[in-house]
């Protein structure tokens, strides 16, 4: 209990700037963008794990509220300035409580005021659909970082979880970086593959982030970060934080998951399929075989590898929440940040180390990326590439 006490204290000083927040996907699939169907202002419906009394007992005091389309959605452009849209709306609507930020300035304000500054990330290189005019389109309405890939291949990069096309990053995807580095939009390398990640620190003028990722070495899942990547965050000045997602973190829990695809597949039906039928035969693998559940410790193991690999000066916080089916007991819901502070507490980690890990590291690199991009548009005028130019013709996938 003291830990805990403790660990709400520093959070009072010192509150979490999460990197991952997929309630603006949740609020477009349960409730239509409807907000007042899903009212954050005390969620009731046991349907999210974001409200904004949990993020104040949480203690975050920034959130990048993701707005991420699926690979899949025939007009991504399109659906990500709606969720642009609910992004917008919902500052609108919760004024006292969220603070529209676009800098590391906007970050500190909102601290003082004891509002959460609240950022957005595009998840997945498919929302500028091969087009820099695009890119620089969603940083004016206020995206902060852009994921390189999400769970597919864009033609300019690879994704940690498809077939390799590229190699890592092509010649566009390369200007892709760069341009994102003259704007001062983060580049942000979860979901890529190994090869992308080490192509985009090549290419990356400004430290990087990993919004929602973990250690690979704890965890072996193609989603993480390999020791090789994370030892190249000193020098870049990047900041990697860490995600809670089970299957990402406990490596029975990615195991399960593989064995619990391959029973889908036997019986004819695609792993992420959620008809009638295939939630029976899910149901039925479940019971004969119970998932494996991750904790904060969990969690907590993979921060102190990363710490050990990295350094502190490197390490943040991405929850993933409300983008993730199952979280770790202790790690329910957003309200769980304390947990893991007090967790980390027993194990030695400084208040000192914690500011780090909460705030500092992640208000720092974001001020970093300005500084760059303040530097670069003396010298570099908005780029007119075209993946055409750079790469042929426009391959798929």
């Amino acid at each position: 209990m003291a830990a805990l006490d403790e660990a709400r204290a520093l959070l009072r000083e010192f509150p979490v700037v999460d990197g991952h927040n997929d309630l603006p996907w949740a609020l477009r699939k349960q409730a239509g963008y409807d907000l007042d169907a899903l009212d954050i202002a005390d969620d009731r419906s046991g349907q999210l794990h974001t409200d904004l009394p949990r993020l104040r007992a949480g203690g975050v005091g920034a959130q990048y509220w993701s707005v991420y389309v699926s690979c899949e959605e025939p007009d991504p452009v399109a659906a990500t300035l709606e969720q642009i849209d609910c992004v917008r709306r919902l500052l609108d609507r919760y004024p006292a409580d969220l603070a529209p930020a676009l800098t590391a300035a906007d970050l500190e304000a909102a601290r003082r005021e004891g509002r959460i500054a609240s950022l957005m990330g595009a998840e997945g290189g498919h929302s500028i659909a091969n087009s820099l005019g695009t890119l620089r389109g969603l940083y004016a309405l206020g995206v902060r970082y852009l994921t390189l890939t999400h769970n597919d291949n864009v033609d300019w990069a690879d994704s940690a979880t498809d077939e390799p096309k590229a190699g890592g990053l092509t010649a566009f995807g390369r200007e892709v970086v760069r341009e994102m580095n003259r704007l001062g939009m983060l580049v942000d390398l979860s979901h890529v593959a190994a090869t992308t990640m080490r192509d985009a620190l090549d290419a990356s003028s400004a430290p990087v982030i990993f919004s929602h990722s973990s250690a690979r070495a704890v965890c072996d899942h193609p989603r993480n970060i390999p020791d090789d990547v994370l030892e190249r965050l000193p020098a870049n000045g990047g900041v990697a934080m860490v995600t809670f997602v089970p299957k990402f973190v406990l490596q029975a829990a990615v195991d399960w998951t593989v064995a619990a695809d391959e029973n889908m597949r036997a019986h004819g039906l695609h792993h992420l399929d959620t008809s009638p039928e295939a939630m029976r035969v899910h149901r039925a693998f479940e019971e004969r075989n119970p998932r494996p559940v991750a904790t904060v410790s969990t969690v907590a193991d993979h921060l102190d590898h990363m710490r050990e690999v990295a350094g502190i000066d490197h390490l943040g916080i991405g929850g993933d929440y409300d983008g993730t089916a199952f979280t770790p007991d202790g790690l329910d819901d957003v309200s769980g940040y304390p947990n893991l502070l007090a967790e980390l507490l027993t194990r030695g980690w400084s208040k000192a180390d914690l500011a780090k890990l909460t705030w500092q590291n992640a208000a720092r690199v974001l001020g970093a990326a300005e500084d760059v991009a303040r530097d670069l548009q003396t010298t570099r005028a908005p780029s007119l590439a075209t993946i055409e130019a750079l790469d042929g013709p426009a391959r798929t996938g």
